[in-house]
């Protein structure tokens, strides 16, 4: 059997992690790991309006030296609100010889998480949260296709 190249046996691996912090933001956070790639990206965002404050990407490994000049696309974000039109902010700022589609999969994986930590403010049950979660997401995926029964107290 002949060895494989480098990307018929490869590995990505990509988290997001989200942080409620005492002085009203989120700090949003996304790493990309593979053969090529080390990427670290912080973005700050109000928790009340869900501007983005501050946006922060650092290029440890790449497979290019000119891939870290996506970096300065980033300030761009500064001053969007996470909402409607999100997808296509993203995708204008990402793109073109400029851009860069990693940080268009980090960022559209991440920046959506922030309305899910505004939405679940002050709901410490597990259970409540997934059907708040639930009935706020009807209709955008086949995992909340319909809304939950009514609970029966009784």
């Amino acid at each position: 059997m002949p060895q494989l190249n480098a990307m018929e046996d490869f590995r990505r691996d990509i988290s997001h992690r989200t942080l409620r912090r005492n002085d009203g933001t989120i700090l949003l956070t996304a790493t990309m790991n593979d053969r090529f790639h080390d990427i670290h990206l912080e973005v700050v965002v109000d928790a009340e309006t869900l501007t983005v404050n501050s946006a922060f990407v650092e290029f440890r490994k790449a497979p290019s030296l000119h891939c870290p000049n996506a970096a300065l696309r980033l300030e761009q974000l500064t001053g969007l609100v996470i909402g409607r039109g999100l997808n296509r902010r993203v995708m204008e700022l990402s793109g073109g010889e400029k851009g860069c589609g990693n940080l268009r999969t980090l960022l559209i994986g991440l920046l959506p998480l922030a309305m899910n930590v505004k939405a679940a403010a002050g709901i410490d049950d597990e259970q409540e949260l997934l059907e708040m979660i639930h009935n706020r997401l009807v209709g955008s995926c086949a995992g909340y296709a319909q809304p939950l029964p009514p609970q029966d107290n009784g």
